[in-house]
């Protein structure tokens, strides 16, 4: 066996031994963390400029340096979402009474109908 094959293989040894390991807690001073595998971004409260020209107001309310819950202001009335488990990790916000669901990403929000998945307010930003 020559010496690149027994490295490629140590190699791919290595790698698929890490698979089976449980995702490491990161705790960044950037405002991203991951624990449990969701993801918390340090993002603004306040109003959100979005594309076709809606807005969306936010009103973020922390626990524990985490965003927990959304006040969100749309269309003239006020929702009250709750920090919901994504399998993605990201920060996912859902009111079930009116079906919307809001989601962080660290560069955007959005705001979809929770029931159809169809966006209802797409590429908003911190204005």
């Amino acid at each position: 066996m020559t010496m690149t094959l027994r490295a490629l293989l140590a190699s791919l040894a290595l790698l698929l031994s890490a698979c089976g390991l449980p995702p490491p807690v990161i705790e960044q001073d950037d405002g991203i963390s991951s624990q449990s595998g969701q993801f918390h971004f340090a993002l603004p409260s306040g109003d959100y400029r979005c594309g076709e020209g809606q807005q969306v107001g936010l009103q973020r309310e922390m626990q524990g340096k985490v965003n927990h819950r959304l006040q969100l202001d749309w269309r003239g009335r006020r929702y009250q979402l709750e920090r919901d488990f994504s399998e993605s990790g990201l920060p996912r916000f859902e009111d079930v009474a009116s079906g919307l669901v809001w989601i962080d990403l660290p560069w955007k929000g959005l705001l979809l109908d929770g029931r159809t998945h169809a966006p209802l307010a797409n590429d908003c930003t911190a204005a």
